[in-house]
């Protein structure tokens, strides 16, 4: 029972001026106002340990750019990603859905959306080549909602307990990138590259443990599914004193990546078909044979299955999306013309230090030939470009206020290089 006559030691209110009072044993009071306002500061600033946990539910930084439709979010991965205009559509699409339903389940818009129905996850699964543009399909829809974004590699997971990355310190690699803010980790954007690598050796369950391949896709599916998950803030290995923090993640989307070299025989076998007809995900035949349907629009889950992925695994990836390698007008196209072309900060590079340089088109021609040639992808031509400009960069002399980077100058920088050695 509280005392008669007390006021709160904070405000110095009286009893009778509020209707909610609290006291302890030593006839310390607070009134309902002052608990309040000390609620707001603890939400506002919650403390956990030494991290500062954001959970504002109306801070500007909570917000997700989903103004953009479809055909707004391709324009802006346009600007950044040449070519694989198939899947930056079917990308465009699934993203836009997957944070349309947040937002309207977020704002319990009723008029527009029953909310007893149950969405699922629309996690992504993309299949591609090395170097045809995987990884910056997903940086670049990341940047355009201006969400929290991590990289992961598959293969340097492993179950949890074995020597290896456990697969809850990608939640904490987010959690990190979110600035430790639990409500934008948890509409936060995961790409898990080489998820091909996690295959099991063979499509027949095994029997003894496999900690970095089926054991890597059971683990994964709790946090691809949707739960909750207990976290440690700044990863590492767990251990019972260590404070956690829970990440719901049902409205984290995860878009899984791989190579899945060979998946090409497994599809052409159950269409009981040859490769010939079809364009293949590897080659130079691309423009010739661009009418023909490429063989990666038959896969189907069991071809995945097959492959060496779970059921299970499979079935936390309702999207799939496949990436055309690139032909040397796709990589001409990368080095001159996104925002971030390669060309253009090369440019930049030589202008800070008073040159400019000048790259021919003959020039630009041979280099997307040699990178095909070398079979190294969209992420060779940084490379091939190192080795061509390095020695300029090195030398940088005063007198060089311009630099002509011609056939004849590129041909001789590449065939003496490290690729050709």
């Amino acid at each position: 029972m509280v005392k008669e006559g007390l006021t709160c030691v904070f405000c110095g209110r009286e009893k009778k001026s509020v209707n909610l009072f609290i006291t302890n044993s030593s006839n310390i009071a607070i009134c309902q106002y002052c608990i309040e306002h000390s609620y707001n500061i603890i939400y506002k600033n919650k403390k956990f340990g030494s991290l500062n946990i954001n959970n504002n539910k109306n801070s500007d930084s909570e917000k997700i750019n989903i103004i953009k439709k479809p055909k707004d979010i391709k324009s802006f991965i346009d600007d950044y990603v040449v070519g694989q205009e198939n899947t930056k559509i079917n990308l465009s699409i699934a993203v836009y859905n997957h944070y349309k339903k947040i937002n309207l389940l977020n704002n319990n818009i009723d008029n527009k959306l029953n909310s007893n129905v149950d969405f699922d996850k629309s996690n992504i699964l993309m299949i591609g080549s090395t170097g045809t543009g995987k990884t910056l399909l997903a940086k670049s829809i990341s940047k355009c909602l201006n969400v929290p974004f991590i990289i992961a590699d598959a293969t340097s997971l492993t179950e949890s307990g074995y020597v290896g990355d456990d697969v809850e310190n990608i939640l904490s690699r987010l959690f990190q990138a979110a600035n430790y803010s639990i409500k934008r980790t948890e509409i936060g954007i995961v790409f898990i590259d080489e998820v091909d690598k996690i295959a099991r050796k063979s499509g027949n369950p095994s029997i003894t443990r496999d900690v970095s391949g089926e054991g890597v896709q059971q683990a994964l599916l709790k946090i691809l599914e949707g739960s909750i998950v207990h976290v440690l803030p700044d990863g590492g290995r767990r251990h019972p004193e260590q404070k956690t923090v829970a990440i719901n993640t049902k409205n984290i989307l995860f878009i899984c990546a791989g190579s899945f070299e060979g998946i090409e025989k497994i599809v052409s076998n159950r269409l009981n078909v040859s490769n010939i007809g079809f364009v293949q995900s590897g080659g130079n035949n691309s423009k010739q044979n661009k009418d023909k349907f490429n063989i990666l629009d038959f896969i189907s889950p069991n071809d995945l299955r097959l492959f060496g992925l779970i059921p299970e695994f499979i079935g936390r990836l309702p999207i799939i999306t496949y990436l055309e390698d690139l032909n040397k007008e796709d990589l001409k196209k990368i080095m001159l013309e996104p925002k971030n072309s390669i060309i253009e900060q090369y440019k930049k590079i030589f202008e800070l230090d008073g040159i400019k340089i000048n790259v021919t088109n003959d020039a630009i021609d041979f280099i997307a030939e040699k990178v095909i040639d070398l079979n190294l992808g969209a992420r060779g031509l940084r490379s091939v470009c190192e080795e061509i400009f390095r020695e300029d960069m090195y030398t940088l002399k005063a007198s060089d206020n311009f630099i002509l980077f011609d056939k004849e100058t590129v041909k001789n920088k590449i065939l003496n290089s490290r690729f050709y050695i």
